[in-house]
């Protein structure tokens, strides 16, 4: 088992109102999940998800500070040096107040400043260090080390995750990430981890503008020229190391105007810093670079990214890539570069189209369900991280999978059903609201599957927005989806309208939902009665059936 965390005391409060910034409404409740996995004896496993920019450091900030001043060790874990080193000013800065020392691991130190941290990790005079996987090397030894905060977890390789493994069944470990890989959310939805969504964007954010294009002169000379024009930064990436000089070459060829700077992984420590110090310091407007920058890092002058070869990245990739971009109140553009769509194949194809399909604000979680359907889901116990969910089905694997958790935990679970309703009503898409007939179904699978009376009204807000006023047979289409969620919570199995009656027959499992029914067949025997069956048959008068959903709901509400 791990450590219970002593209560947040009054510096804990103390350092929560340091925070600039008004919390959000999901940010909070992440805190408040947080906190009270800390409190517990059972080591913490939680994956935050939020969207690039949407507040995940602060919570990891609260979590490092209530560890370190219980007298634990915290090591954030992030995927570049360059993250690394804004991390450490974050900290150092939010920490200044506090008798609490924080240190930086990474290739920037020298070797004599390494080995001086090392000795003083293992002293425990050090209670936060932050660095690159560096902090996996067999030489980095704790004290007493209590909380691990992995930053972006699809950036570190199998054999980083199992060394991580051995240490997450004694320590607390949070995970912070946008667009979780497809294992992670997979882990996530099934139970086996904790999850926490950050959802509310902060105030006067504005989703970033996302056009795929070819390659194209004019296209790159003018989104970079009206960028400068506004007083902005540009990032230009270009994942090719090779020839990364070359298209520097070109760069300043098409826009000379532009001030260049490059920056790449293969620099030496100390020019890759220069190169980002060049650019926070705004002395260049153009960055062309590889994917390092595609990690956390907060440029807020920075509003137009260019992607050059976007069918080469994964989704999560792309979508960290564009979060760059449009962190403040400003409106933000994302091109990303493709050959001609001819030469894509079906699954470049497929990701390109979600990222610009989940352009709103907060949709990388969404994105992640959309990558975990287009890839399919890996093995949770092997290495793949590609695996056939198509051959099932998304939610039936995962509803396996839940099962079988269930089973394993000993704790039995509800059973799944699908009431069956026959209604005499007209609940249906008119072709001439949607003429697209492979929209339509695409439209009557997302009602079928939509199990929360929230994602019905977004549905129904999407096609008033997109189709116009909703026609009454689709209105009662969407009413019949609600009341379907209701009856699945009474288990009810189906209800069947005949001449002046409803039916409605219940699973045999519905003891308690029963029980709350029988008041109501008491006080008024004339109309409710129950049959042996599991059945409950109410008598309506011919003006209720004209309403019979309404009728429904006055019953089970």
């Amino acid at each position: 088992s791990g450590h219970a965390f002593s209560p947040p005391d009054h510096y804990y409060r103390e350092f929560e109102a340091s925070f600039p910034y008004e919390e959000t409404p999901d940010q909070l409740a992440a805190i408040q999940d947080v906190m009270r996995d800390m409190s517990s004896p059972v080591p913490m496993d939680r994956l935050i998800c939020g969207d690039v920019g949407y507040g995940k450091t602060e919570v990891a900030l609260r979590a490092a500070f209530r560890a370190a001043m219980d007298g634990k060790q915290v090591a954030v874990l992030v995927p570049t040096t360059v993250l690394a080193q804004q991390h450490y000013q974050t900290f150092t800065e939010r920490f200044q107040q506090y008798p609490v020392r924080v240190d930086i691991l990474s290739r920037f130190r020298s070797t004599r400043d390494q080995k001086a941290i090392l000795r003083d990790l293992a002293a425990g005079t050090i209670d936060i260090i932050i660095g690159t996987h560096r902090l996996l090397q067999p030489d980095v030894v704790f004290k007493d080390l209590g909380l691990i905060v992995i930053d972006e977890e699809h950036r570190f390789g199998v054999k980083n995750k199992e060394q991580l493994k051995k240490l997450r069944t004694t320590v607390d470990v949070m995970t912070l990430t946008a667009t979780p890989i497809p294992r992670t959310l997979q882990l996530s939805l099934s139970g086996i981890r904790d999850f926490s969504l950050i959802e509310t964007p902060p105030e006067d954010r504005l989703a970033i503008r996302t056009i795929i294009t070819r390659f194209d002169d004019m296209v790159i000379r003018d989104a970079v020229l009206r960028e400068l024009k506004r007083g902005g930064q540009i990032f230009f990436v270009h994942d090719r190391v090779r020839s990364i000089y070359a298209m520097a070459g070109y760069l300043k060829k098409l826009v000379p105007e532009a001030r260049l700077g490059v920056a790449h992984g293969q620099m030496s420590a100390r020019e890759l810093e220069q190169a980002m110090m060049r650019f926070i310091q705004r002395e260049t407007d153009l960055l062309l670079c590889t994917t390092i920058i595609e990690s956390g890092l907060d440029f807020p002058t920075a509003n137009t990214i260019i992607i050059n070869n976007a069918h080469r990245l994964g989704l999560a990739q792309m979508y960290q890539l564009r979060g760059r971009v449009g962190r403040g109140k400003i409106r933000a553009y994302a091109y990303l570069l493709v050959p001609g769509s001819n030469i894509l194949n079906p699954e470049a194809q497929k990701r390109l189209e979600a990222l610009s399909e989940f352009t709103e604000l907060g949709s990388g979680y969404r994105l992640a369900t959309r990558d975990l359907q287009i890839r399919g889901a890996g093995n949770i116990l092997g290495h793949a991280q590609s695996g056939h969910v198509a051959a099932v089905g998304m939610t039936l694997y995962l509803e396996l999978l839940s099962d079988a958790i269930a089973n394993l935990k000993g704790e039995t679970k509800p059973p799944s059903m699908e009431p069956e309703i026959n209604l005499r009503l007209q609940a249906y898409i008119p072709d001439t609201y949607v003429s697209d007939v492979n929209q339509r179904l695409v439209l009557y699978r997302r009602i079928a599957g939509a199990v929360h009376d929230d994602e019905l009204q977004d549905i129904a807000d999407e096609l008033e927005d997109r189709f116009g006023t909703l026609p009454e047979q689709v209105a009662t289409l969407l009413e019949v989806a609600r009341i379907k969620n209701l009856l699945r919570a009474w288990m009810v199995l189906s209800v069947d309208q005949t001449k002046h009656q409803l039916i409605f027959t219940f699973h045999e499992q519905a003891g308690t939902q029963l029980d709350k029914l029988l008041a109501l067949v008491a006080a008024d025997p004339s109309r409710f009665r129950f049959s042996p069956d599991n059945r409950l048959v109410v008598r309506c008068a011919p003006e209720a059936e004209k309403n019979i959903l309404v009728e429904i709901r006055k019953i089970f509400t």
